[in-house]
């Protein structure tokens, strides 16, 4: 079997940028109106209960992506530390959940950029757009995805500050934080959250492309999620004082509303031409997980290993990328995946709940953090998992079954 290998260009700012591109995405424009719906205010405590099980991921994730520097993410260390099984099921998950994730984010970005006429071609010419550019070398990726984060990070700036210094700022009172949630609603908007928090994986995924991966992958795991933890508190806190839990809920561009209200109307239109940018910059970088997983798994033979290839000027999994990029096409000219929060939490918390198994496993010489961080980041992931909407839980576990099913005929076929 051939060997190819993806080239270290990325250093640590490019990294970070890459894990903050992921996260400052669709989910920071999108996901609160959910979490709202089911939780009310209660959202808040739902978001430091994702924060705090992300955290844990996060700290597992690079502790691991210091030890196997190699693209794959969780599906190379589940192989590596637990067995084939268990990181077949983080890779499928993974590729699988992203796959809708990025048609949803291809959608969204329609959404906020074209008429409603013209928002499938629009979405489908966009992920054209974004495989071509990861193909072009994740040297590229990385060029585009820091401009598009550096211009979403102004944009939620402008958000918050119409929320503490506009002429309306505050209007619905801190009276709003107040909430009667119960704890299965709060539980349920910490897993829709959760969906935001993800991107950092995605630095992880990229170990066979990082310079010095031992020590710039947790540093950029961790900067990225710093960042990424305080500009969603900021946003979530400015919204339920501007629109109140019932108006956050009901609202469909709720950050645009918030700037409304607050007395900037000139801002709305900057919203959400930063929502459409914010939607890209996540595809890009979803597309450069999806892509490098895909690779990771045909080289093993979990997946056809046509697709274990890396292109010879530009050093990407070209296949994969192209591939990927075919079936998301397909479903965004076919199919309704506005609804997909859900299901593609549901994969990342399999694919983490396999993350944090792997490095309770890891050595000591490996670990940098106590065990009791990755038993803690499991069972919550299992937690948030099962109070997920049921629809959610139905679809993710028979996808996942399904790919079981298809590795076991495979395995038997090739005896």
């Amino acid at each position: 079997m051939s060997d190819p290998r993806l080239q270290r260009r990325l250093g640590t700012s490019a990294a970070v940028f890459i894990g903050l591109g992921s996260m400052m995405g669709a989910g920071v424009f999108a996901v609160f109106q959910p979490a709202a719906q089911v939780a009310g205010a209660g959202l808040l405590v739902g978001l430091v209960i994702a924060a705090v099980v992300a955290c844990c991921n996060a700290m597992s994730s690079a502790q691991l992506a210091a030890q196997l520097p190699s693209a794959g993410g969780t599906y190379l260390y589940g192989r590596e530390l637990i067995g084939p099984w268990w990181g077949f099921a983080a890779g499928w998950s993974f590729v699988v959940g992203k796959t809708a994730s990025a048609a949803a984010m291809a959608v969204a970005f329609a959404a906020y950029a074209a008429p409603a006429e013209w928002s499938r071609p629009v979405a489908a010419l966009a992920v054209a757009v974004v495989v071509v550019t990861n193909c072009l070398g994740v040297t590229r990726t990385a060029t585009a995805t820091r401009v598009i984060v550096v211009a979403v990070l102004l944009v939620l700036a402008v958000v918050v500050g119409s929320g503490v210094v506009g002429p309306e700022a505050g209007s619905t009172g801190v009276a709003s934080l107040g909430f009667d949630a119960s704890p299965l609603a709060v539980l349920q908007s910490a897993g829709l959250l959760f969906f935001a928090f993800a991107g950092y994986a995605r630095i992880a995924t990229l170990g066979e492309e990082v310079r010095d991966p031992a020590k710039t992958i947790p540093r950029a795991i961790g900067v990225a999620f710093a960042v990424a933890v305080v500009v969603y508190a900021a946003v979530a806190v400015v919204s339920l004082l501007t629109l109140g839990a019932d108006g956050l809920a009901s609202s469909a561009r709720p950050l645009a509303a918030v700037v409304e209200t607050n007395g900037w109307p000139w801002a709305a239109t900057l919203v959400r031409l930063g929502a459409a940018a914010a939607c890209l910059g996540a595809l890009l970088a979803v597309f450069a997980g999806i892509g490098r997983t895909a690779f990771a798994m045909a080289r093993t033979g979990d997946l056809p290993r046509a697709l274990d290839a890396v292109h010879p000027r530009f050093a990407t999994p070209y296949r994969a990328e192209l591939l990927v990029g075919a079936v998301v096409i397909v479903l965004v000219l076919l199919v309704d995946l506005r609804s997909a929060i859900g299901f593609s939490s549901f994969g990342v918390l399999l694919y983490y709940v396999v993350a944090n198994v792997a490095a309770y496993r890891q050595t000591r010489e490996h670990r940098r953090y106590p065990r009791a961080v990755s038993v803690f980041g499991a069972v919550g992931c299992v937690v948030l998992m099962f109070t997920l909407p049921p629809t959610s839980v139905l679809v993710g576990s028979v996808v996942v079954l399904v790919g079981f099913a298809g590795r076991a005929v495979a395995l038997r076929q090739a005896q």
